[in-house]
């Protein structure tokens, strides 16, 4: 067998991508007569799984940081914007017809991409799904109390353990479940969602000032921290191709980037905003519990139940990719397997965060190392995007031998690599955390410029060292791309 041809077996027949069945793909490449669905599905899987509480909690958490109402609602904004990187990424989906972790061997060699962009994209993956499964979990126990249970540690196992159950129920059924349901269960978590809205604004201080608010340079410093704080978790979708990978090849770029960014944009913002417009009012250290101040005792138990489905939602598709991710190492084990897999450490970690550790104090942890990582890789994809001007050949994409378009030198590409590592290195030496801060933080007053230093090295570096000619990448530049559009 050839290298053409042992790079094909994607092509195989397979069952069709409908939501009564278990998803045979995994990481290979979808063939045209498989491809279906239209850009506009993108909103709703990202909505579905982005109307979640974490934003709603990181909204206080900004607000807690010292600033005022209307600078904690900028960086809210300030900080969502990453979610048109995110979108960006989602527009490689449709022309490459594989996920993300596969696309990214463009960019990083066979080899490189193994732990560079599939192994750091897993463990990303597991560390929220661990905070999702946590927060749904929390969810569960409070609203076991509220209806007069005794929240036992054998009970609070069990509701850990239903919320698991019910997240990788819908990840094992795979793509098309997830586009099936993201619309019903975004009809669900919206109605409670404005209802709160409803209540969060009628009990909001519009003449809230903290104490002690950080002011000129200070309040300059502290804003940085908190977009940092919010730009976290669109930064770890860094996995848009996963859902957009069965579209057919022609379907509009600019309507997959829009309708993939502002499902992660519009709720993650607006969540954002309740969150600072609550912490006027009520303790955002247990926002949980504290909500049960402004919300009448009827509703409470309704926002409850939302928090742990909305924690459900977003594990939905984060599970789903970490599975791909975990393929895309080199690890031989089907798409489910993967996807137990996953389960089986999220959860652990997640009994750890709710049982051992202080939960908040492990969110911040992650959030706070997260930033320093994943925002040169995001700005090192979409260079790459720009640089090849999308043009990326899924089949070539699953060549592994030497003799594939994508080895390069040994199964390394080394200009990226470089790249990466150069502005990972820019972004420690920004970074500001309560377990590190960089030196260039400190020159600063402790600004944590990670989110803007680090992409913008990242980038000007690949650039510098772009190599036209490596890995057969003027043919991919000169590939025809079909000019039909797809609404």
């Amino acid at each position: 067998m050839d290298a053409e041809q042992a790079a094909r077996p994607a092509t195989t027949h397979a069952p069709p991508d409908v939501a009564a069945h278990v998803e045979a793909r995994g990481i290979d490449h979808i063939p045209l007569a498989e491809r279906h669905g239209r850009p506009r599905e993108l909103f709703w899987v990202w909505l579905a799984a982005n109307v979640t509480f974490l934003y709603f909690v990181l909204g206080g958490v900004v607000l807690m940081l010292g600033l005022d109402l209307w600078q904690s609602i900028l960086v809210v904004v300030l900080g969502n914007l990453y979610w048109v990187a995110v979108g960006a990424l989602a527009v490689t989906g449709p022309v490459s017809g594989t996920p993300t972790a596969v696309v990214t061997r463009a960019m990083f060699g066979i080899r490189g991409n193994r732990p560079l962009s599939a192994g750091i994209g897993w463990l990303t993956a597991i560390c929220y799904e661990a905070i999702n499964l946590a927060l749904g979990a929390a969810a569960g126990f409070a609203l076991a109390e509220h209806v007069g249970l005794t929240v036992s540690t054998p009970l609070k196992a069990l509701i850990l353990a239903a919320t698991a159950i019910l997240t990788f129920a819908v990840s094992i059924f795979g793509h098309a479940a997830i586009v099936k349901v993201s619309p019903y269960s975004t009809a669900v978590l919206s109605a409670v969602m404005v209802g709160l809205a409803v209540f969060v604004i009628a009990h909001t201080d519009p003449h809230y000032a903290p104490q002690g608010p950080p002011v000129g340079a200070d309040a300059l410093t502290t804003a940085t921290i908190g977009v940092a704080v919010i730009a976290a978790v669109p930064l770890s979708w860094a996995n848009g191709a996963d859902y957009s990978r069965y579209l057919p090849p022609a379907t509009s770029t600019t309507r997959v980037l829009t309708y993939t960014a502002l499902g992660g944009f519009i709720p993650a913002t607006v969540l954002g905003i309740l969150g600072v417009l609550a912490g006027t009012s009520i303790d955002m250290d247990d926002p949980q519990a504290s909500l049960a101040e402004i919300v009448p005792g009827w509703f409470y138990p309704l926002v409850l139940a939302v928090i742990g489905l909305s924690a459900i939602t977003n594990n939905v598709l984060t599970s789903y990719s970490s599975g791909l991710c975990l393929q895309s190492v080199g690890v031989r084990v089907s798409r489910v397997g993967a996807v137990l897999i996953a389960a089986v450490l999220s959860v652990a970690l997640a009994a750890y965060a709710l049982f051992v550790d202080d939960f908040t104090a492990s969110l911040s942890r992650i959030l706070e190392v997260t930033v320093v990582i994943l925002a040169p890789s995001m700005a090192l994809f979409i260079t790459d995007i720009l640089l090849r001007r999308n043009a990326y050949d899924g089949i070539d994409l699953h060549d592994e031998t030497p003799a594939g378009r994508y080895w390069y030198q040994g199964g390394f590409n080394l200009p990226c690599i470089t790249a990466f590592a150069t502005g990972v290195a820019a972004s420690v030496l920004c970074v500001n955390t309560t377990a590190f801060q960089g030196p260039l933080s400190r020159l600063l007053g402790g600004a944590d410029l990670t989110f803007a230093v680090g992409p913008a090295v990242t980038a000007a570096v690949y650039v510098l060292l772009w190599r036209r000619d490596t890995g057969g990448v003027r043919s991919a530049m000169s590939t025809s791309r079909p000019e039909h559009h797809l609404d």
